[in-house]
Protein backbone atom coordinates (compact mmCIF):
# COMPACT_ATOMS: atom_id res chain seq x y z
CA UNK A 1 0.00 0.00 0.00
CA UNK A 2 1.27 3.44 -0.87
CA UNK A 3 0.93 5.89 2.04
CA UNK A 4 1.48 9.02 -0.05
CA UNK A 5 -2.14 9.45 -1.17
CA UNK A 6 -3.44 9.62 2.40
CA UNK A 7 -2.20 13.15 2.97
CA UNK A 8 -3.83 14.42 -0.22
CA UNK A 9 -7.12 12.71 0.71
CA UNK A 10 -7.14 14.27 4.17
CA UNK A 11 -6.34 17.76 2.82
CA UNK A 12 -9.03 17.48 0.14
CA UNK A 13 -11.66 16.45 2.67
CA UNK A 14 -10.62 19.21 5.04
CA UNK A 15 -11.19 21.92 2.44
CA UNK A 16 -14.30 20.47 0.78
CA UNK A 17 -16.11 18.95 3.74
CA UNK A 18 -16.08 15.48 2.18
CA UNK A 19 -15.85 12.27 4.22
CA UNK A 20 -12.32 10.84 3.98
CA UNK A 21 -11.36 7.21 4.42
CA UNK A 22 -7.56 7.20 4.47
CA UNK A 23 -5.95 3.93 5.46
CA UNK A 24 -7.24 0.38 5.18
CA UNK A 25 -10.51 -0.14 3.29
CA UNK A 26 -12.96 -2.26 5.27
CA UNK A 27 -14.61 -4.80 2.92
CA UNK A 28 -18.39 -4.38 2.87
CA UNK A 29 -18.31 -0.63 3.50
CA UNK A 30 -20.47 0.08 0.43
CA UNK A 31 -22.37 -3.20 0.14
CA UNK A 32 -23.14 -4.61 3.61
CA UNK A 33 -25.88 -2.64 5.40
CA UNK A 34 -25.43 -4.61 8.63
CA UNK A 35 -21.93 -3.28 9.41
CA UNK A 36 -21.40 -0.10 11.44
CA UNK A 37 -19.04 1.29 8.78
CA UNK A 38 -21.71 1.15 6.03
CA UNK A 39 -21.79 4.25 3.78
CA UNK A 40 -23.93 5.36 0.84
CA UNK A 41 -21.77 7.93 -0.98
CA UNK A 42 -22.84 9.67 -4.18
CA UNK A 43 -19.27 9.66 -5.53
CA UNK A 44 -16.06 7.76 -4.78
CA UNK A 45 -12.60 9.25 -5.39
CA UNK A 46 -9.55 7.00 -5.21
CA UNK A 47 -5.85 7.82 -5.41
CA UNK A 48 -4.73 4.55 -7.01
CA UNK A 49 -7.07 2.07 -8.76
CA UNK A 50 -4.61 -0.80 -8.24
CA UNK A 51 -4.35 -0.29 -4.47
CA UNK A 52 -8.05 0.53 -4.03
CA UNK A 53 -9.35 -2.43 -6.05
CA UNK A 54 -11.75 -3.58 -3.31
CA UNK A 55 -13.34 -0.13 -3.09
CA UNK A 56 -13.74 -0.03 -6.88
CA UNK A 57 -15.37 -3.47 -6.91
CA UNK A 58 -17.88 -2.45 -4.23
CA UNK A 59 -18.62 0.85 -5.99
CA UNK A 60 -19.42 -1.03 -9.19
CA UNK A 61 -21.81 -3.33 -7.28
CA UNK A 62 -23.56 -0.31 -5.71
CA UNK A 63 -23.59 1.75 -8.98
CA UNK A 64 -21.50 4.56 -7.48
CA UNK A 65 -19.52 6.68 -9.96
CA UNK A 66 -15.74 6.61 -9.47
CA UNK A 67 -13.10 9.28 -10.11
CA UNK A 68 -9.51 8.03 -9.90
CA UNK A 69 -6.03 9.51 -10.07
CA UNK A 70 -4.42 7.17 -12.59
CA UNK A 71 -0.88 6.50 -13.70
CA UNK A 72 -0.02 4.96 -17.08
CA UNK A 73 -0.26 1.39 -15.77
CA UNK A 74 -3.47 1.78 -13.73
CA UNK A 75 -6.39 -0.57 -14.47
CA UNK A 76 -9.46 1.35 -15.63
CA UNK A 77 -12.17 -1.34 -15.57
CA UNK A 78 -14.39 0.23 -12.87
CA UNK A 79 -13.22 3.84 -13.23
CA UNK A 80 -15.71 6.32 -14.71
CA UNK A 81 -13.42 9.38 -14.86
CA UNK A 82 -9.64 8.97 -14.94
CA UNK A 83 -7.46 11.94 -14.02
CA UNK A 84 -3.94 11.42 -15.41
CA UNK A 85 -1.45 11.88 -12.60
CA UNK A 86 1.79 10.50 -11.26
CA UNK A 87 0.58 8.62 -8.20
CA UNK A 88 3.76 6.62 -7.62
CA UNK A 89 6.29 8.96 -6.03
CA UNK A 90 6.50 10.71 -2.69
CA UNK A 91 6.86 14.14 -4.31
CA UNK A 92 4.05 13.71 -6.84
Amino acid sequence: QRPYGSRAVLKFSQYTGAHAMAGRWMPGTLTNQITTKYLEPRLLMVTDPRTDAQALKEASYASIPVIALCDTDSPLESVDIAIPANNKGKES
